[in-house]
């Protein structure tokens, strides 16, 4: 099997006040930095508020490219919009461009502030889950590994923390090889579904032996956020639907990432390859 690329992302804090900002102000470019299996990415600090479904309509901008001449008009207005749904908007779109696209494409458009200042952004593409976006519609492969990815890289405390990102589906397959499997041991959990579906749905389940180490982490979304009263709170729109012994297939021994995981626990025994493990040092 050939060798994949592994990435960092640079860690950008404060999304959202400064997801707003020029291209080149924000620090917040994706770095090529060598090859291995599987990704580790830094910069996961999502707001569980960008995945609003009402931000986006996401089901309409799974059909068009990824591009200004691909995008719907509707879209477009909400990408440029100055006010606070823009923010979120734009905050949502650069994570999933990274997520999409590979270091060779970027998602370039503009957009004006309440001050009349024009902001010239561009959003690097990084792991390529789903590279074809650049020039066409999102099949239902590449809606649901952009959804898992995204819904990986959301923190309940907008804290960048890096991590190891791994699937069966290649680019993020890893191998028993990997000095990464070395690096980030304690698998965290996993997260799929579908933002872009008509009743669009996410899931994410944890492991039981590292739910600890995650908390530790600043990682709360497998198991959920535990209030000082001991309540568990999810991640926005993040359905936490429990262990992944329970709705997974056992951990791959080689690339220790679950294979697949049933896609509607409570409602289908249906299973689904797209899902994205998480780990953690």
């Amino acid at each position: 099997m050939s060798l994949k690329r592994t990435f960092i992302v640079l860690g950008w804090a404060g999304v959202l006040s400064g997801c707003a900002a020029e291209v080149g102000d924000t620090g917040a470019q994706d770095e090529l930095v060598g090859e291995s299996q599987g990704a580790l990415l830094s910069g996961n600090a999502l707001s569980a508020n960008a995945l609003n479904l009402n931000a986006l309509n996401l089901n309409a901008l799974n059909l068009n490219a990824l591009n200004l001449n691909g995008l719907s008009a509707q879209n477009l207005a909400v990408i440029r919009d100055p006010g606070p749904n823009g923010t979120l908007a734009r905050e949502f779109m650069r994570y999933a461009t990274s997520c999409a696209l590979n270091s060779t494409g970027s998602f370039n458009f503009s957009w004006t502030d309440s001050s009349g200042k024009i902001h010239n952004e561009k959003y690097p593409g990084l792991l390529g889950v789903a590279p074809t976006w650049a020039s066409g519609p999102l099949d239902e492969l590449g809606q649901r590994m952009v959804t898992s990815c995204v819904a990986a890289r959301v923190n309940y405390y907008q804290t960048p923390v890096l991590l190891s990102a791994r699937s069966l589906r290649d680019p993020l397959k890893t191998l028993s090889s990997s000095q990464e499997l070395i690096d980030y041991p304690d698998v965290e959990g996993a997260f799929w579904g579908n933002l872009f579906a008509a009743q669009p749905y996410l899931n994410t389940c944890y492991n039981s032996a590292t739910v600890d180490n995650s908390r530790a982490h600043q990682r709360d979304c497998a198991a959920g956020h535990m209030t000082s009263e001991g309540q568990i709170v999810e991640c926005g729109v993040i359905r936490i639907v429990g262990a992944c012994s329970r709705v997974c297939q056992s951990l791959n021994g080689a690339g220790q990432y679950y294979p697949s995981c049933v896609d509607r626990p409570g409602q289908s025994t249906a299973t689904t390859k797209e899902v994205i493990t998480t780990a953690l040092p």
